[in-house]
């Protein structure tokens, strides 16, 4: 069976919401979505990644069409294999580009010694969240960007909402991790067993 997803046009998260719909409501088969955007082609994929289906991803002309297919011949051989590092099953929600309150440059000092510090204990948490002045880390200029790289190459899902970089300006700057959306940040929040918010 196979199921159309066109989310053209929809603003996130909208095009996960439905496309994770139509899996759930789907035994087996294939569902393919239609979207307009390069955010929404990343934030879809990501879906179908963290549900572990196999997928793929093509462009014609102007659109993106992920397919997803769900069933016993779901998993690709190149998920099977992927080893997944032992993760702590932790979120850490950052939602400031400065630890603390008070100074902002010791509150600047302390974020980077607290990054750093996150790559040197294990295991590392299983995502890092940056909302609001928070993504400024994730982007260009930001001093905790290797410490961040490390936590990523490790395993770590590192993911800066979409709507907050746009405020700030920075999406065209964003060095590590991927950007995301507030469904999927909710999500993960909510799968976690603890959440620290910074």
């Amino acid at each position: 069976m196979k199921k159309e997803v066109d989310a053209r046009g929809l603003e996130c998260p909208k095009p996960v919401i439905q496309t994770k719909k139509a899996l759930e409501n789907l035994k087996e088969g294939s569902v393919v979505t239609i979207v307009d955007n390069e955010i929404a082609k990343e934030n879809v994929s990501k879906l179908a990644k963290g549900m572990n289906l196999h997928y793929n991803v093509r462009a014609e002309g102007e659109f993106f069409y992920i397919d997803i297919f769900k069933g016993e011949e779901s998993l690709g051989p190149d998920i099977l294999a992927e080893q997944k590092p032992a993760l702590n099953d932790l979120v850490i929600l950052v939602g400031t580009d400065t630890l603390g309150e008070g100074s902002e440059e010791l509150g600047q000092v302390l974020m980077n010694g607290y990054m750093y510090t996150l790559t040197e204990v294990e295991p590392f948490p299983k995502a890092v969240i940056f909302l609001n002045a928070g993504v400024k880390l994730t982007s260009e200029g930001s001093a905790v960007i290797d410490h961040l790289r490390i936590l990523e190459a490790g395993g770590v899902e590192i993911l800066s909402c979409g709507t907050c970089l746009d405020y700030y300006n920075v999406k065209d700057k964003l060095q590590v991790g991927g950007v995301s959306n507030m469904y999927t940040i909710v999500e993960t929040m909510n799968k976690a067993k603890n959440t620290v918010k910074l």
